[in-house]
């Protein structure tokens, strides 16, 4: 399944529901959990695209080997943010499921 389209889901869903969230404090709210996902997947997309341009550049040889490294150690420390995240959400599903109703 492709992440975005699980965000997309939940943003849908999220238009469909209540008019609000329920039992919370009132006052200013952050992004919703959709939204966080959002914006870290375009955070780790960008970063991926930034080590590329900067493979690219170096192959050509317009590029130090120093950005290189940078750029893909980064957008590597974001994937790895995006699975462990992952994990976490599919080890809370998994838990959810397994509770009796």
């Amino acid at each position: 399944m492709n992440p975005m389209a699980a965000v997309k889901a939940y943003q849908a869903i999220q238009g469909a529901g209540a008019a609000g969230p329920t039992g919370g404090v009132g006052g200013a709210q952050g992004p919703g959990f959709g939204e966080l996902l959002h914006s870290v997947m375009n955070d780790t997309t960008q970063q991926t695209r930034a080590a590329e341009t900067q493979m690219n550049m170096a192959v050509q040889g317009q590029g130090s080997l120093i950005d290189v490294v940078t750029a893909v150690s980064s957008a590597e420390a974001s994937l790895e943010t995006v699975i462990a995240v992952r994990d976490q959400v599919i080890q809370a599903y998994q838990e959810i499921m397994r509770m009796p109703i």
